[in-house]
């Protein structure tokens, strides 16, 4: 502003000068001396001001450029450094040093509540020497006592002139050293927290500039930038290690797996690639891998092992056994404890201060000296164990203890995917040959012979024998049933001599690896296996429900034992032999059931079609016993009279036996094979009637030469009734299949027999109940007329002496009278009701429909209803719908409808209300219904489910406190259905009752 200031002044005075030598120039003669000498003296002063001006701003310049110089250089430094902190830390603080006017300049770094030296510069270097030594062996603490602590507290710089003449300044020690007066301290500030303390110093008590203040604060904000970005390179130097560490792991165990997706069940490959990946990653000489089983330890691949040591685990005196290792060893350690074992130099352990053969050998041939050894464990189970070795004392990091234990993972992931590899195979292998033994099944039609040949064979392929075969016992033999192979066999004695035999008697199975040396155990077994060359024999029992059905056997000529997944395999096709065993007897049972089912549906079609013609059910139901059991003869006896049987129908015999045969008479006895039946009251079989020593119907045998005779009793409620008969001409039992046929049989011509009898009685019964009808309807008849006649003069008598009863001087005699009238006229109704009844049950009532208005009807029935309701104090109540139009009925029925349902709830109520309500319904059809209610005693349900029947009410107790005949209500239904509608209750005891007639209305006007 002064230079410009300057310069605005000098333009201003040139323009008066101007002025002046125009007007000097027009008037010089008239100018004085003084005035110009005055003037020229304010000129000289005014450019002594401008030079001095000048100066000053030369020398701010200065020192701005040589700022910017060394903030310049600051970065430069930073740029070219490489991230070298300390050399961007000595550059600042020798720049402060430099720009600042100072003798020292001290950089310190946070750590918690103190700080410590980090760098320094003077001008003296011993000085500086003895300072940095001072600041090494001392913290400076956050507090008022120093100038860098209380930089630290303000969190700004602060100045102090003279730290002699500071009272809170307490680090003499330092400032005798450094011999420091004027102090300047400037905190390194990050994101407001303060990281550390840039301290300049004076050795003369002279006041750092605000532009020296402001310079060393801009040098504290580039150790701030420094420090900050040295930390985040050296993160990101970590990270980037770390990655590719991790990049490289990742790469190895990709090369692993991708070896053990590409391998076909073949191990060494896998393992080579682990230990050649482990070796690489963690640094390694090379490496061993060991398989671990029941406590042994075998070495299964090796790497990279130095030849003299490789020659030693290859012919070294510890084989064998190799897998016989001592505890002491890193091996042995493992196998004891399942945890890992890491020797930083081999030299010192136990095992080999014991001289162990094989740490010495490892340590003196192989040079070993720091091992790690890391289990292979699966599901808590120790697999095996990766080593692998440095031939120079250098532990292995975490990092690469952690990598060998994923490699130690790897191998058992490859362990167990060649083991499922392998069952795999063995699966498929048992898969095909179950397919191959289905498709035999499919094939073969049930035919059993086949099947078992065929499994034979399989069996003996896969579970590598010589030979395989079945039995399946009989009796006291085990008959052999299919063989396949080279060594003799035969049917054997079902003892427990002999292999086969106990695992049939025992139902389990036997695996004997040397039969001829079992002579105390299977005498006859161990004979047969001298007699026909094998050794080892595996036997498996075929079950079925818990019960040996027969046993399937493996045989070698050596004596080896069957590995566990062939006995699992003779297991599987045992089951299938099993299944092909019981498939055929179902297919057999399916059959004779099948037969059954359909000489049964022959049987019944004939029921069906004879129309209860017994003879032909009996005819077909004898052919159809005798061809479905295999019977030559056959025959059905039926009772005749009480102690004697006839036979009905005969089949397979000729015509003249056939009539000596229903010419005979039949008794329960023993002498023939129908009479014990008919005795016993149960199935007779006599295998041979001529063996038989009860047996006396000779000439029958002699006429149609029968030898088998089976008699199934015809019984009707445990009686006899007859019995169904077959025969044959040879000695050959009926098999309980059969027998159970014939039983359905007899069973079939009992239900034929009872429903013919049921049929017949029935149809008499009918024919008598269709009789008594008749004359009931006639007696009915006629009776009614009988009754009526004299009731309507008795009627009319009483109605005629009751109106002259005053007239004659009778008044007494007026109430009998009317009694006996009121009598009348109800014994009267009850007649008319009774014919009613007749008629309708003889179809012989004629109805007399009209088309009527409602409401004249109505109010005639209620007319005669009301004096029925005042007899028990009863409130009768009339609520009729309007416009209900015309209704097609015979009134007079009608009207009796009403009347019997009014009169009714007049009945049953006492000092209560009965209403009649009248309305069209309409649900799809037009309807009037009547509707009586009434609040009387109400009904069960029970009592509701036999109100309509005909002479029936309620109940016994009602009956006698109301009276009644059970008449008007059936006949009320009755009368309404010939109408086309119906009468219908409801009701609830103690509730009341509604009673409903509904009737077909006529079409809305």
């Amino acid at each position: 502003m002064s230079r410009k200031g300057t310069k605005s002044r000098t333009r201003r005075r040139k323009v008066r000068s101007t002025e002046t030598k125009a007007s000097t120039h027009v008037g010089w003669r008239h100018e004085p001396r003084a005035e110009l000498e005055k003037k020229l003296g304010a000129r000289t002063r005014e450019l002594a001001e401008a030079r001095t001006q000048l100066a000053e701003a030369r020398e701010h310049l200065s020192e701005a450029l040589e700022q910017q110089a060394a903030t310049s250089e600051v970065l430069k430094v930073i740029s070219r450094s490489a991230f070298d902190l300390q050399l961007v830390l000595d550059t600042l603080v020798e720049s402060a040093v430099r720009l600042c006017d100072a003798d020292h300049a001290w950089l310190f770094q946070r750590d918690g509540e103190i700080f410590h030296w980090v760098t320094s510069f003077g001008h003296a270097s011993d000085v500086r020497a003895q300072l940095r030594d001072y600041f090494k062996s001392r913290k400076v603490p956050v507090d008022r006592g120093s100038i860098t602590g209380r930089a630290a507290m303000e969190a700004r710089a602060v100045h102090v002139p003279d730290v002699l003449a500071d009272p809170e300044y307490t680090w003499s020690g330092a400032q005798k050293i450094g011999g420091y007066r004027a102090a300047l301290g400037a905190p390194l500030l990050y994101k407001g927290t303060v990281v550390g303390v840039i301290f300049v110093a004076k050795t003369v008590p002279q006041p750092f500039t605000a532009k020296q203040i402001e310079l060393v604060t801009t040098f504290a904000d580039q150790a701030v930038i420094a420090i900050e970005n040295t930390r985040l390179l050296n993160e990101l130097r970590q990270r980037t290690g770390d990655l590719s560490e991790l990049l490289e792991q990742q790469t190895a165990a990709s090369q692993v797996l991708q070896v053990i997706s590409s391998s076909t069940g073949e191990l060494e490959p896998v393992f080579q690639a682990i230990l050649a990946s482990a070796t690489r990653t963690c640094d390694a000489k090379f490496g061993l891998l060991y398989r671990i089983e029941n406590g042994s330890a075998r070495i299964i691949s090796k790497l990279g092992i130095p030849p003299a040591f490789a020659e030693y685990l290859k012919r070294g005196p510890h084989r064998p056994p190799l897998n016989r290792v001592s505890p002491l060893t890193p091996i042995g350690r493992v196998i004891q404890s399942r945890q890992l074992v890491h020797l930083a130099d081999y030299c010192t352990d136990q095992s080999y201060l014991d001289r162990d053969p094989i740490t010495v050998a490892a340590i003196e041939l192989g040079s070993i000296r720091t091992l790690l050894v890391v289990p292979m464990i699966k599901n808590d189970a120790l697999m095996g164990a990766i080593v692998i070795f440095r031939q120079e004392v250098r532990p292995f990091t975490d990092k690469q203890i952690e990598l060998l234990q994923n490699f130690a993972a790897q191998a058992v992931i490859a362990i167990e995917n060649a083991r499922l590899l392998h069952e795999l195979r063995e699966s498929l292998q048992q898969q095909t040959a179950t397919a191959d033994m289905l498709k035999v099944i499919s094939r073969s039609t049930f035919d059993l012979q086949a099947l078992l040949k065929t499994l034979v064979g399989c069996a003996a392929q896969l579970c590598d024998a010589y030979d395989s075969a079945i039995w399946r016992p009989d009796g006291d033999r085990l008959l052999l049933v299919a063989h396949h192979g080279p060594i003799p066999a035969e049917t054997l004695p079902l003892i427990r001599g002999t292999v086969a035999g106990r695992t049939v008697l025992d139902g389990r199975a036997l695996h004997i690896a040397d039969l001829p040396t079992e002579d105390a155990e299977f005498p006859e077994s161990s004979e047969n296996a001298r007699r026909w060359g094998f050794r080892a024999l595996l036997c498996v029992p075929l079950m079925r429900e818990g019960v040996a059905i027969g046993t399937i056997a493996l045989r070698r000529r050596e004596a080896q034992l069957f590995t566990e997944r062939q006995v699992a395999l003779l297991q599987t096709f045992a089951d299938q032999a099993v299944i092909a065993i019981e498939n055929t007897r179902l297919l057999n049972e399916l059959r004779e059931s099948l037969q059954q089912q359909t000489a049964t549906a022959e049987v019944l079609k004939v029921i069906s079609r004879s129309s209860f013609d017994l003879q032909a059910v009996l005819d077909t139901l004898t052919e159809s016993a005798a061809r479905f059991c295999e019977a030559p003869m056959a025959a059905i006896m039926r009772q005749k009279y009480a102690d004697s049987y006839y036979y009905a129908t005969t089949y397979g015999v000729s015509a003249d036996s056939n009539n000596y045969l229903k010419s005979v008479a039949i008794k329960a006895g023993r002498e023939t094979v129908v009479g014990r039946a008919l005795l016993e009251g149960r199935i007779v079989q006599v295998a041979d009637v001529l063996a038989d020593p009860e047996y006396r119907w000779i000439e029958a045998q002699e006429r149609t030469g029968l030898r088998t005779v089976l008699a199934v009793p015809l019984l009707r409620e445990g009686n006899p009734i007859g019995a169904l008969v077959l025969a044959r001409s040879v000695v050959r039992p009926f098999t309980d299949k059969q027998i159970e046929l014939v039983t359905t049989f007899a069973d079939q011509a009992v239900i034929a027999i009872e429903n013919v009898r049921l049929f017949e009685e029935i149809q008499d019964t009918s024919r008598q109940l269709a009789e008594a009808s008749q004359r009931k309807s006639e007696f009915v008849a006629s009776m009614s007329h009988e009754l009526r006649t004299p009731l309507n003069a008795i009627i009319g008598l009483t109605e005629m002496m009751v109106t002259n009863a005053t007239r004659f001087g009778m008044e007494k005699a007026q109430e009998p009278l009317l009694r006996v009238n009121r009598a009348g006229t109800h014994l009267l109704g009850l007649i008319n009701q009774v014919l009613d009844l007749a008629k309708i049950e003889a179809g012989k009532l004629e109805l007399n429909p009209q088309s009527l208005q409602l409401a004249p009807l109505i109010d005639e029935v209620v007319g005669t209803a009301r004096q029925l309701a005042e007899q028990n104090e009863n409130r009768l109540v009339v609520e009729t719908q309007e416009n209900l139009g015309a209704l097609t009925v015979d009134p007079m029925r009608l009207k009796q409808i009403l009347l019997n349902l009014l009169s009714n709830a007049c009945k049953f109520t006492k000092q209560g209300e009965v209403a009649l309500h009248v309305r069209k319904v309409v649900d799809g059809h037009n309807w009037i219904e009547f509707a009586v209610a009434d609040s009387g005693i109400g009904m069960t349900a029970e009592q509701q489910a036999k109100l309509f029947q005909d002479f029936i009410q309620a109940d016994s107790l009602t009956t006698r406190r109301y009276g009644g005949t059970g008449l008007g209500l059936a006949l009320s239904r009755k009368l309404a259905r010939m109408m086309g509608g119906d009468v219908t209750v409801t009701s609830e005891p103690g509730k009341g009752s509604v009673f409903t007639v509904r009737l077909p209305g006529g079409a809305d006007t």
